[in-house]
């Protein structure tokens, strides 16, 4: 019985480590290339470069290379862990003609631990409800994106096998691990026994785990992909309809967070004709349910404020969408069934008038009572080769700081990641420039266009003068008002300096 599974797998670290069965071990033993191509789901060059006999041979060959090996080969590999009880804990199962893995288990790491993850078998064919996910790409994106820094508590909302919870083990003193099923919590825990990470395992949905209780970070990778109402598979369906699972977990989130406590999550949103009609710009249209999210989230913070960074990193329309997930289940949409639930999901899309799906990253900060939050809403579909984690850490130490410091005030520097590009026009007298953009070199690569006046503005900002200053000697030298131009320049001002574009002088001393 699968069930039996913790106990067995606490045995197994002691047994991997001696074979070599570690990220390191099978990266220096398959090579750069080898360990590409298995990552591409080609399997032979990984095996040509194994060695000959022993268990690091066999363990890859389970569970990497998804082969069957003589059962007293994997006995080997395993002793001094029974054979028998790997079977009955479903570790393993037994064939006719061997012993094949009965579940996902493979080497994790990351620049702070390393671990080994237990899930299901992605075997190609359809998943059934509750299949239990490994370190896939959606996962791997929130642990890049996930605050590091210390904290006393941590709870992880629909953990599924219990990645999140491991990333975050460097740095939180308690882990708390939720989830609506109990599969996922029995690989989770299976997980965390394997790896030696202590961790309080709930099982129930949503907050029921964890009701009244607070905690200094909130991560949670939920069913987010908005369809119909029904849950297929519960690591990717809610139940609720649309985009119900994000919009429930943002706009309570802050009740479960300490004063202080950061919340991160990944979330869909519907984008809706209606909503593109109705925004100012088209561009932002898309932001407009999670601003209301974010709304009803600030009000759960109260007595204290909230801060929001909601950013999107990829928009699909509606067929794009469906065919992503349907064939992330192992659903071929040009099957019958895959028609037929293609057909149903689009019915339920244009229904609702939904011309896109949005989806990205929300991070919420709960403030001491008698702060005033700040939320920004931003698409970031621009690449981003860096981690997204520092990103965030210093994006929340920027607001910080502007609650404390009036930009008028203070001398502002652009630092040597910051550059300014001009273009240039052909015409008859020569080259005739038509814009400048301030870029910034590392992290996001933020750009932002500016005017010649902008220009100038950022070319006085050297930590010598302070902005109202500098405002006040280009609205002479401009013929300008000086109020005039600095209530215009103080929102452009604001925007570089939170995408550290501009930072206080005293940031590079």
């Amino acid at each position: 019985m699968i069930d039996r599974l913790p106990a067995v797998a606490g045995r197994l670290a002691a047994v991997f480590r001696t074979a070599g069965f570690t990220v390191e071990g099978v990266a220096e033993a398959l090579g750069a290339e080898a360990g590409a191509a298995l990552d591409r789901g080609e399997p032979e060059p990984a095996r040509r470069r194994l060695p000959d006999a022993g268990s690091f041979r066999t363990l890859v060959r389970l569970f990497l290379l998804a082969e069957t090996v003589p059962g007293e080969e994997a006995a080997a590999a395993f002793a001094p862990v029974d054979l028998d009880d790997l079977l009955d804990a479903e570790l393993l199962r037994r064939g006719s003609d061997g012993v094949a893995a009965g579940l996902d288990l493979r080497p994790h790491a990351d620049e702070h631990g390393s671990w080994w993850v237990l899930s299901d078998l992605d075997d190609g064919a359809g998943k059934d409800v509750e299949h239990v996910l490994g370190a896939g790409a959606a996962s791997m994106s929130l642990a890049r994106a996930t605050v590091r820094r210390p904290v006393g508590s941590l709870l992880d909302v629909g953990a599924g096998c219990g990645v999140q919870t491991l990333h975050c083990s460097g740095h939180a003193a308690t882990l708390t691990a939720t989830d609506v099923s109990p599969r996922a919590n029995t690989l989770a825990r299976a997980t965390f026994a394997i790896s030696d990470v202590e961790v309080e395992v709930l099982t129930g949905p949503w907050w029921e785990p964890v009701d009244s209780r607070r905690f200094d970070q909130v991560v949670c990778n939920p069913p987010f992909v908005p369809g119909p109402p029904a849950v297929e598979h519960v690591y990717r369906d809610s139940g609720l309809g649309g985009d119900g699972a994000s919009a429930l977990l943002v706009s309570t989130l802050p009740s479960f967070l300490t004063p202080g406590g950061v919340g991160q999550l990944l979330a869909s949103w519907l984008i809706t004709g209606a909503d593109l009609a109705a925004a100012e710009e088209p561009r932002t249209g898309w932001a407009t349910r999670p601003r209301q999210w974010v709304e009803e989230a600030t009000r759960a913070a109260t007595p204290g404020g909230l801060d929001a960074w909601v950013v999107q990193r990829d928009v699909a329309d509606p067929a794009l969408h469906v065919g992503t997930w349907l064939r992330d289940a192992g659903v071929d949409p040009a099957s019958p069934a895959g028609r037929a639930r293609t057909a149903e999901w689009l019915d339920f899309f244009a229904a609702h008038d939904v011309v896109g799906i949005g989806f990205g990253f929300v991070t919420l900060r709960r403030t001491a009572p008698g702060e005033e939050g700040t939320a920004v809403f931003e698409d970031m579909r621009q690449a981003l080769g860096d981690p997204l984690g520092p990103e965030i850490e210093a994006w929340l130490d920027r607001v910080t700081w502007l609650r404390g410091h009036d930009l008028l005030d203070e001398p502002l520097v652009a630092p040597p990641t910051t550059a300014l590009e001009r273009g240039f026009t052909g015409s008859d007298e020569g080259w005739r420039r038509i814009g400048g953009t301030l870029v910034r070199l590392d992290g996001p690569q933020w750009r932002h266009d500016l005017d010649e006046l902008g220009e100038s503005l950022l070319a006085g900002c050297r930590g010598h003068l302070p902005l109202s200053d500098l405002l006040g000697l280009l609205a002479v030298a401009h013929g300008r008002d000086a109020d005039e131009l600095s209530a215009a320049a103080l929102p452009v001002v604001r925007d570089l300096f939170l995408h550290g574009l501009l930072v206080p002088r005293d940031a590079l001393a």
